[in-house]
């Protein structure tokens, strides 16, 4: 494990989203599918960068501490009240 963790501390960012992508869609960036062991092995290996490298408090991901973070559609809609993507105005639209 501890050669696992090594690993994850020195993978590139886009390294991590490739395998996030894998994982998510089930295939590699060249289309070949995923085995089920690929995926397991892929999706571990995403939690724990999202563990020790990010530092998310998003709607389902793992935070710093190993624990998944599950928020309700509530907070999410706490988090992001107020927050305006963009602004016009009424003669604008």
């Amino acid at each position: 494990m501890t050669d696992l963790l090594k690993v994850i501390d020195e993978m590139p960012l886009a390294v991590y989203e490739r395998l996030k992508n894998a994982a998510e869609t089930g295939k590699w960036e060249d289309g070949s599918v995923l085995s089920e062991e690929q995926r397991d092995s892929t999706l571990q290996v995403v939690m724990l960068f999202q563990q020790r490298r990010l530092q998310q408090q998003e709607h389902f991901t793992i935070g710093s501490d190993g624990k998944v973070i599950e928020l309700s559609k509530a907070e999410l809609k706490k988090r992001f009240r107020g927050d305006n993507i963009a602004q016009f105005k009424e003669d604008e639209l």
